[in-house]
């Protein structure tokens, strides 16, 4: 008799533990992994943006930041559910080898050509092709990221329409850094040199030192961004109905409200154009 009233002593003290359990010991709350570019992370807006996320999805999110390249290739290889970047024609290879499932447009924001100060290439203006023209014809120290990152391939686009290959001619006043955004305007900084960047980056970047921006405006600088679910057909173990349900709020009214609200100084740093299906 004392033996079951012992046995049901320990049995409603388990539940009463369990009652008062918090409920991430009880049931986890879904994780998945987001494999994204440099600047979502170093701009500050995955540090605004994931809390929200996960206060309203439920979902908590691990971030992987490398250069659009990489991420992509994380993305192939199933060891990420979703991926968010900024380069087209790259995720819509992506896509076309079946290793995506689709590629929504979430928001966008412009690239920016960073220099010195003092401008001794002359580059300023609103015209990123002539800037460029400016800087080689003067053989002004130039950083690259060098990475295969999306601001990588639209730096290589702008050069290639100044009909200009100073990546491949390795000329010593061009520095390919293979870096990060962050790491490549710091570099930038030491050097005094001219740097691509996306605004969002510079505009949170703290080491400016001698640098401002040299041009913007430029049609050409439009930078827009991906998101796209990795294919579970290809890598079943791809946590598809979670990675779709933070994509859905990523374009949602409450989403794309929240990207629109990240500033820095008063200024935005995203602009959210998600378009409505």
């Amino acid at each position: 008799m004392k033996r079951i009233s012992n046995l049901v002593a320990v049995t409603l003290s388990a539940i009463s533990l369990g009652a008062l359990a918090p409920t991430s010991v009880l049931a986890q709350e879904p994780t998945i992994t987001v494999s994204s570019t440099t600047s979502t992370e170093q701009s500050g807006l995955f540090g605004y943006l994931l809390p929200q996320a996960q206060k309203a999805t439920g979902i908590a999110v691990k971030v992987v930041a490398l250069g659009t390249g990489q991420t992509l290739d994380v993305g192939r290889r199933g060891d990420a559910d979703v991926v968010f970047v900024h380069d087209q024609v790259a995720e819509e290879k992506f896509i076309a080898e079946g290793a995506g499932v689709e590629r929504i447009a979430v928001m966008y924001n412009d690239f920016v050509l960073v220099g010195p100060s003092d401008d001794p290439a002359k580059a300023a203006g609103k015209d990123i092709v002539a800037g460029l023209k400016s800087v080689y014809a003067n053989k002004a120290a130039f950083v690259s990221r060098g990475d295969k990152s999306g601001t990588h391939a639209a730096e290589l686009r702008y050069w290639k329409m100044a009909s200009l290959d100073p990546a491949t001619e390795k000329q010593a006043w061009y520095r390919d850094t293979g870096s990060g955004m962050g790491p490549a305007l710091n570099t930038a900084a030491a050097m005094n040199a001219y740097v691509l960047a996306d605004r969002g980056t510079w505009l949170s970047f703290k080491n400016r030192q001698n640098l401002k921006i040299i041009v913007e405006g430029d049609v050409k600088l439009f930078n827009q961004y991906g998101v796209i679910l990795v294919n579970p057909k290809k890598h079943p173990h791809v946590k598809a109905e979670a990675g779709q349900k933070f994509i859905n709020w990523l374009v949602s009214a409450e989403g794309q409200a929240t990207i629109a609200g990240y500033k820095i100084g008063g200024e935005q740093l995203f602009f959210p154009n998600a378009v409505k299906k």
